[in-house]
């Protein structure tokens, strides 16, 4: 497939669209550190019913670093602005970590334009203040490869790492590959983030998933944000970390599966 490139808002978002173009969208944000490859098992199943989405937001992949300072309104605005960029004005939104806040940004937005939620390893609020700035002068110092294996054991569950050791490699290479300048700037975002009001006002059908295993964002912070939607499911997968997409890709597809069917968005 050709790469497919949009000037949104003073930069350049790299995306992929694939599956049948009169089916449903489905949109993927990824997190912070990754790019739309973290979706290829899931999309691969999926589009056969499903207006498919994928990109890279700013500073990741091949989309454009831009102009800093970034916030989550910046991020959800270059999502909104690629929605306008390929005429699409209902949407599923499917975001992990800061894909999530991105995709509850979005709906706090745009209400009108977001059919329904899925929110994997996501929350409101993602960390501290002060652990934001710890990360972002460590890499300031001596750049993101400093941190790259403390990321992987919040990113990905230790049987992973054990058993499936040379894909780990490569997922942290996609990780410290990542701009510093993107990084920082998303961890910026994150760090001033806070969408804990918002969450509340979501009226549409949302699903919130956790791995077990994750570290960077608890079962238990996944938990409370679904209580804090009104009617919103909570799914666990067990024995897996920060990215079901990757360690778990057929489950993660079927829980999706069958929430789109229950809500009547397929």
């Amino acid at each position: 497939m050709s790469l497919q490139v949009a000037p949104i808002n003073g930069t350049h978002i790299h995306y992929s669209q694939t599956g049948p173009k009169d089916g449903p969208v489905m949109v993927f944000a990824n997190s912070l550190g990754t790019d739309l490859r973290i979706w290829d098992d899931v999309v691969g199943v999926l589009l056969q019913r499903f207006n498919i989405v994928t990109y890279d937001k700013r500073g990741h992949g091949l989309s454009g670093i831009g102009d800093a300072p970034y916030d989550i309104s910046l991020h959800a605005n270059d999502l909104i602005g690629l929605l306008d960029h390929l005429g699409l004005n209902e949407v599923i939104i499917c975001g992990l970590s800061v894909g999530g806040l991105i995709a509850q940004k979005v709906t706090e937005q745009q209400p009108q334009r977001v059919r329904g939620l899925i929110l994997c390893d996501t929350a409101p609020k993602l960390g501290d203040y002060d652990g934001w700035n710890a990360r972002i002068e460590a890499i300031k110092a001596d750049g993101i490869e400093v941190l790259g294996d403390a990321i992987m054991e919040r990113w990905l569950s230790q049987g992973f790492r054990k058993d499936r050791a040379l894909e780990t490699a490569m997922y942290r290479d996609m990780l410290v590959r990542t701009t510093a300048e993107g990084y920082i700037g998303t961890c910026v975002a994150l760090r001033d983030g806070d969408l804990c009001e918002a969450a509340g006002k979501i009226a549409v059908p949302t699903l919130c998933i956790c791995g077990s295993e994750d570290l960077a964002t608890p079962p238990e912070v996944v938990r409370e944000m679904a209580s804090m939607i009104p009617d919103a499911q909570f799914e666990l997968i067990d024995g897996v970390g920060h990215l079901p997409c990757i360690e778990t890709p057929e489950l993660l597809t079927r829980l999706i599966d069958r929430f789109t069917k229950e809500n009547n968005l397929v």
